[in-house]
């Protein structure tokens, strides 16, 4: 008798389990697309792929405007740095997936912490959140994000990527340019032990990367969150217990060139 009760239980047990995937899948029908007259199969295969992402599906069912927004909500969960309080930058934030789910979880509608959404585009407004149409890479950026936050950042963040260009060594150099503009971007405006989180892309600079900022912070690491599709070569480089600006780091910001 207690034998069945036992798998009673895990039947229901395993329902839970199958009723939070389904949740996240939204549905379980898969979309098909046709083929319209003038759309490359390539356009085609991409919006069938998009119709059936659960990401994308759960991401308008939550109001996020991309599916991103799970995988910052994925490493969050995993590293745990968008605690309540903190000052938060997001660099090159539009659409505003991150700066949503920063928002949710830093709650700067309780006073307390401040996210602060850094973009070279125009956004929508986004509840709770400084939005700051302006060049991150500009003289002035530092001074200005510094001003909205009301001091220096606990956290900075960057989901930033540059248009595909379907080669890719160049996409590679690209992205891990961008990756290191906001990673200078850091030194001069994250608070001793801050947060650095960014997009790179595997290809073989970003392991000199890793090794540069094992020097600037105390726990570096790559991780690929579930969110981000096994078929990309996306990863996100982690960093937390950030030194502080020291000489050495001076001398990096005066003699840094960034090419993007």
């Amino acid at each position: 008798m207690r034998k069945k009760q036992i798998k009673k239980a895990t039947a229901k047990k395993g329902m839970r389990k199958l009723s939070v995937k389904n949740e996240l899948t939204g549905r379980n029908s898969h979309t098909k697309v046709k083929t319209a007259k003038g759309r490359k199969l390539s356009s085609t295969r991409w919006l069938q792929r998009q119709l059936n992402d659960p990401y994308v599906i759960e991401a308008k069912k939550k109001g996020y405007p991309s599916r991103s927004a799970f995988k910052l909500k994925e490493l969050d969960d995993k590293y745990g740095f968008l605690k309540p309080g903190k000052r938060t930058v997001d660099l090159g934030a539009a659409p505003g997936g991150w700066t949503k789910v920063a928002v949710e979880r830093v709650q700067p509608e309780n006073k307390k912490g401040v996210v602060v959404a850094v973009d070279i585009n125009e956004m929508e407004p986004i509840k709770d959140a400084i939005i700051i149409c302006h060049d991150f890479l500009d003289d002035q950026a530092p001074t200005l994000i510094r001003n909205a936050l009301g001091g220096e950042a606990d956290i900075i963040m960057s989901d930033m990527a540059a248009p595909s260009t379907g080669h890719n060594a160049t996409d590679h150099l690209r992205i891990m340019g961008l990756c290191e503009a906001a990673l200078t971007f850091a030194y001069e405006v994250l608070a001793p032990n801050g947060f650095f989180i960014a997009k790179v892309l595997q290809g073989g600079t970003e392991t000199e990367l890793l090794k540069e900022m094992k020097n600037y912070f105390k726990f570096v690491k790559h991780s690929k969150p579930p969110a981000s599709r096994p078929s990309s070569a996306e990863m996100y480089v982690i960093a937390s217990g950030y030194r502080g600006r020291n000489d050495k780091i001076q001398e990096h910001l005066e003699s840094s060139t960034i090419t993007i």
